[in-house]
């Protein structure tokens, strides 16, 4: 009798030992689940605060970005000097075409014919201006009339200009509003420099050795090595001091020579700007619609022409300016390849 209830005894407290093991357990596991709950929301909580500061950050920064003067008002615009020669029908379509582009403070004509514009003429882009420009904008529009008929004529100081980019332009090239105004954001930052859409190269002429001799090299070169030195002025922003450093402190030389042989002021200008700072230029990335025909680069020599104009303004410098760079500007935003 005692042995059983002795047995009993052992059962009991096997059973209590093993209740309160049980016990233990259930509370330490739900201890435990509660402190991953507790846990888990404490992450959420701050992720939560996180995002809301972070939001509210942003749009603190958006509010102040909108109402900072970045750039001076004289740098918050741009000028287009447009290049033309009796192609009023492409002319027409330049005009109409830049005046609905947002930033744009002024159209100025390069007018070199032997006869002026007819008062009709001007009155329809007049007209043409201001029906297509946006936002309320009046933007200037300049005939810009010249006595002589030289290619310097395009890079003329111009006197009455607001703002400091100028973007000079041929009659027969079309860009995108979007892709003008990102090129002009690149220049924004680099006011000093050019900044165009038209890249060129001049490489040491290796048949003569290395005894300063030049080649001119045209796309398929940049193209091929991804390297440049200059960029063409038929499509390029750059500073309007450099009109009056164009005309009044380069070399009268090198404008006779323009003149007189009708082609290179554009590599005249690159010289000029390189020679100013030092730097090289920055190609910028973008769609080109070519609305007239082929131009003198299609003509036989163009090459051999161009190489000496590069080797007659490095004489006339007294050494190579142009400084190459593999550098190109590129919109992310509207590109699926950089």
């Amino acid at each position: 009798m005692e042995h059983r209830r002795s047995r009993r005894a052992v059962m009991r407290d096997r059973d209590h030992r093993t209740a309160m093991q049980r016990f233990r357990q259930g509370a330490i596991s739900a201890v435990g689940s509660v402190k991953i709950k507790l846990l888990i929301c404490s992450c959420i909580a701050f992720l939560v605060f996180a995002l809301v500061s972070r939001t509210a950050d942003s749009m603190r920064w958006s509010r102040r970005t909108d109402t900072l003067d970045i750039y001076p008002v004289s740098r918050r615009g741009y000028n287009i000097v447009i290049n033309t020669w009796k192609r009023n029908d492409l002319l027409k379509q330049s005009v109409s075409h830049y005046a609905s582009c947002s930033g744009l403070d002024s159209i100025h004509i390069v007018w070199s014919e032997p006869d002026p514009p007819s008062e009709s003429f001007i009155k329809f882009l007049h007209h043409v201006v201001h029906s297509n420009s946006r936002d309320g904008r009046k933007i200037v529009l300049k005939f810009d009339i010249n006595k002589e008929d030289s290619l310097n004529n395009r890079f003329k100081e111009i006197k009455d200009l607001k703002t400091d980019a100028v973007f000079s332009i041929d009659d027969d090239i079309i860009f995108p509003c979007s892709t003008v105004e990102f090129a002009f954001n690149v220049w924004q930052s680099a006011p000093d420099t050019m900044v165009g859409f038209v890249p060129r190269m001049h490489w040491i002429d290796q048949s003569k050795g290395n005894t300063g001799s030049y080649v001119y090299a045209g796309w398929w070169s940049v193209w091929w090595t991804g390297t440049y030195s200059m960029v063409l002025s038929k499509a390029a922003f750059f500073h309007k001091k450099y009109f009056s450093l164009y005309t009044n402190e380069m070399p009268a030389s090198i404008r006779e020579f323009t003149t007189k042989n009708r082609n290179c002021e554009d590599i005249a200008m690159s010289f000029l700007v390189a020679n100013v700072t030092g730097s090289p230029p920055i190609w910028v990335k973008g769609k080109i619609f070519e609305i007239g025909s082929t131009g003198i680069s299609s003509l036989g020599g163009h090459t051999e022409k161009r190489s000496q104009c590069v080797n007659r303004f490095a004489m006339e410098y007294g050494r190579m300016p142009l400084v190459s760079t593999s550098m190109k500007a590129v919109d992310s935003r509207s590109s699926w390849f950089w």
